[in-house]
């Protein structure tokens, strides 16, 4: 047994696909829409943040001007995951759609918990274990059909429950997560895969295949694709599922829960009095 997190992911190989994807041409519409809604959500807490973060955030996680400056923490090709934030340092931590490729997520957390200042605040978005869950059937579909077999396409996403224990486990008071569902339409498997590779967002798996894929298994995919996921007209459909998760760094201020055994009333009492005599 070994408290080390396995390397999942081939960090070089990511950011070099994310480099090559913002000089092609990127396609960031699911960045936009991730941004658009953490600055919403900011200006609902009735805060000023004043020394803040970017963490790994795969282009910008905020507007311009949101903040009069941002300290971004660039993801470490090599696979290091020390963020080299001072501890008790920050007001506010944002990341938008890369912490999914944290190797190690609750030492992640528990680093962001720690360089936050008390009653600072956690607030990130990363992609959910249903993100392009119509793609990987159709490839697994397709490759045990033509292939006898299947190679590791996505990498084990946490899920909503996942994400709130692991905040609480980092250290955070007051966690709340929630889901966005985003179904985008394609008129084929092929313009996905396309928008995919203008993300930078194609598979970096460590145990991914290396050999290239037979043109059989990629025409057998796009043809189950569009059999199982397709709407009346003929585009396919496509989920991307964005986890939000927010924490903030405990303070006496914050609300807190009562002890056991402090109530004053009954459970038992306050059903009776609500049920008809």
């Amino acid at each position: 047994m070994t408290d080390v997190a396995p390397i999942l992911f081939d960090r070089r190989l990511l950011a070099e696909r994310q480099a090559r994807a913002r000089t092609s041409g990127p396609e960031s519409f699911l960045l936009d829409r991730v941004a658009e809604e953490m600055d919403d959500r900011l200006h609902a807490v009735l805060r000023d943040f004043k020394v803040v973060a970017d963490v790994w955030t795969p282009g910008a996680a905020l507007p311009p001007g949101r903040f009069p400056s941002i300290q971004h923490v660039d993801l470490d090709v090599s696979g290091d995951e020390a963020l080299g934030l001072a501890p008790g340092s920050l007001d506010l931590v944002v990341s938008a759609l890369a912490l999914q490729f944290a190797n190690d997520l609750p030492g992640v957390l528990a680093q962001i918990r720690r360089a936050l200042k008390p009653d600072g605040l956690l607030l990130a978005a990363l992609t959910g274990g249903d993100t392009l869950m119509e793609l990987r059937e159709a490839f697994a579909a397709a490759e045990a059909e033509i292939e006898g077999g299947v190679s590791p396409r996505v990498a084990p996403a946490a899920d909503l429950r996942d994400i709130g224990a692991l905040l609480q486990r980092a250290g955070f008071a007051l966690p709340v997560t929630d889901v966005d569902r985003v179904v985008v339409r394609y008129d084929h498997a092929f313009a996905l895969m396309q928008d995919l590779r203008r993300m930078g967002a194609t598979n970096v798996l460590i145990e991914r295949r290396k050999t290239p894929l037979r043109r059989a298994t990629l025409t057998r995919m796009a043809q189950i694709y569009a059999e199982r996921f397709s709407d009346p007209d003929g585009r396919i459909r496509a989920t991307f599922e964005i986890i939000w998760l927010s924490g903030w760094s405990p303070h006496e201020s914050q609300q807190q829960p009562l002890k056991p055994g402090s109530a004053k009333a009954s459970l038992e009492q306050a059903v009776k009095g609500l049920m008809p005599k």
